[in-house]
């Protein structure tokens, strides 16, 4: 089996922000994750990334807030993106 594309997505929330989804089944699991997917979800707000949830090779499941990595539990894709949204929705800038 090679990677499969299951979500690629870009939504422009406002003129100035947007999210962008992207998430790969792939044949077996990513350094450090112990499921078979790849992701990157990004919010981005004036050209910042505020938050993105990835899981890099060798790092996990991880999310990046500001300059801090946090860990991140993945369960399901769904969660994944329930997770996300609740987090794009809850953001208030600073």
């Amino acid at each position: 089996m090679s990677a499969r594309l299951i979500l690629r997505e870009r939504t422009q929330l406002a003129e100035d922000r947007f999210i962008e989804v992207v998430v790969w089944e792939v044949p077996a699991a990513i350094p450090g994750s112990a499921h078979a997917f790849k992701y990157r979800l990004a919010f981005v707000v004036e050209e910042i990334c505020v938050f993105r949830y990835d899981n890099e090779a060798g790092k996990g499941d991880h999310k990046h807030v500001g300059d801090a990595e946090i860990p991140y539990r993945f369960t399901t894709v769904e969660q994944l993106l329930k997770d996300f949204r609740l987090d794009v929705l809850n953001w208030r800038p600073i």
